[in-house]
């Protein structure tokens, strides 16, 4: 699987990019000391499931799975969190934000068809 450099750098920073979102809707889309939780939990949440959930021998990780799952499972993941970042930042009222991170996740994923391939015939 030849993904670009580029390629690879943009995801990581979509990967980024989800948290800050999904932490930005948890901080607005609540009050109280909820806003401190969900803006904390949300992204956590999401962090640890990122990396716990993975592919068995996926060549763009570390090949390692601490919790292994079908491709299938992890591409319906990283499409949870990755556009529910772009949600999180229209949510919290950023709305450019959120449509600009959307259209980078899928131009990432449009270069990535060979992963996908992959992915979805694990």
């Amino acid at each position: 699987m030849g993904n670009a450099w580029w390629n690879l750098t943009l995801r990581f920073l979509l990967e980024l990019a989800a948290l800050l979102g999904l932490g930005m809707a948890g901080w607005s889309l609540s009050g109280g000391w909820w806003r401190w939780g969900l803006a904390l939990a949300l992204p956590l949440i999401a962090a640890v499931s990122w990396g716990s959930f993975a592919v068995l021998n996926d060549p763009s990780r570390s090949g390692r799975a601490p919790v292994p799952v079908p491709g299938s499972v992890r591409l319906a993941l990283e499409l949870v969190i990755l556009f529910g970042g772009a949600a999180g930042f229209y949510a919290a009222s950023y709305t450019t934000t959120g449509i600009i991170v959307a259209l980078f996740i899928a131009i990432s994923y449009a270069f990535s068809f060979d992963r996908l391939g992959w992915l979805l015939k694990q």
